[in-house]
């Protein structure tokens, strides 16, 4: 379990579902790339153009397809932590957490890659991928909000902008 404070959140970020060099996933969500050469050099300029190399990212699972995981992680900017997706197989199992839990005054998330795994007496927000872009970015009945790369421009975003979507960032969350 991991606390935040408000000032920490606008230099932390989540994203998730990026597939590196999986050529199939331009066709299967409809994302706005050529060919997959295209696709994997705009995601790693977006990541490092809103990351800095001192922030935190939550990765959220499915990082690549067909090539080692850790060859791009050593392109992408932060210092990442990672939660293990369904496509994550190569990634060793000890660089990766099954879900995090984030604190941030009484708010909390539960980050996990398939909300379906996230426990159902869970009161707090899921913070997740795998849907891509199959279901909304947030949906405020069932407390989820989506960060697959297509709900959010093909970039990670701050936890501050996710907090600022489902509440106040003080723990009032709008429903």
């Amino acid at each position: 379990m991991t606390y935040f404070t408000p000032t920490e959140a606008h230099r932390t970020f989540l994203t998730s579902d990026l597939h590196l060099n999986h050529r199939n996933i331009i066709r299967y969500c409809n994302r706005p790339f050529r060919d997959v050469h295209e696709m994997n050099q705009a995601l790693i300029a977006n990541w490092n153009e809103t990351v800095r190399p001192e922030d935190t990212v939550y990765f959220i699972g499915d990082l690549c397809s067909r090539s080692d995981p850790l060859l791009w992680l050593r392109e992408l900017n932060g210092r990442k932590i990672l939660i293990k997706g369904n496509h994550d197989r190569h990634i060793p199992t000890h660089f990766t957490l099954p879900y995090e839990i984030i604190n941030i005054d009484s708010l909390s998330l539960f980050l996990v890659h398939n909300p379906h795994d996230a426990p159902p007496d869970w009161d707090g927000w899921v913070i997740h991928g795998h849907k891509h872009n199959h279901c909304p970015f947030i949906d405020r009945e069932r407390r989820r909000v989506n960060v697959s790369v297509e709900r959010t421009d093909y970039r990670p975003i701050s936890l501050a902008s996710v907090l600022t979507t489902i509440g106040d960032g003080n723990g009032n969350t709008n429903k």
